[in-house]
């Protein structure tokens, strides 16, 4: 039950800070917050990661982001009684997914506004809450493969 809370707040915090920009800021307004690094720069997205998008556009995006999520939302259900490594990952990929998803489906559009750049030499895409929560969602799994799944399977087979 604990991971259906993360999953809750990791949304809650999402959601929250997506609406706060939007209700203070102009779209594509840019405010340093540790200058030469860190801004809080807002703008949209109605493609995927990394602006990425799908011949369809916005309908197969939103289609295929309703059934991934369902199949996180299983996989969730199968891993109950997994590592916790599992659970975790799972819970901040299955929260970001759903953020990203709500934004899709009343917008049309997904809210980014956390840029990283070194002055003017390097940055980052903008991105948001939830795409940090499946990006750390990912090293869980990763760290999942490379720390524990042996000694898992190893148990399994014993």
């Amino acid at each position: 039950m604990h991971y259906v809370g993360l999953i809750i707040a990791i949304f809650v915090i999402d959601q929250v800070t997506k609406w706060s920009i939007h209700n203070s800021m102009n779209l594509y307004q840019s405010i340093p917050v540790i200058e030469d690094f860190f801004y809080l720069t807002y703008i949209t997205n109605d493609g995927m990661a990394f602006g990425l998008t799908l011949p369809g556009g916005q309908a197969t995006l939103s289609i295929l982001s309703i059934i991934m999520t369902f199949v996180l939302i299983y996989f969730f259900w199968i891993e109950k009684n997994s590592h916790f490594t599992i659970k975790i990952g799972l819970s901040l990929i299955i929260a970001g997914a759903f953020g990203n998803l709500i934004d899709r489906l009343i917008a049309g559009k997904v809210i980014d506004f956390l840029h990283i750049k070194i002055g003017s030499y390097w940055e980052w895409y903008v991105f948001n809450i939830a795409d940090t929560s499946v990006s750390i969602g990912m090293v869980f799994f990763i760290i999942h493969s490379f720390y524990f799944q042996e000694k898992t399977l190893n148990k399994a087979s014993i």
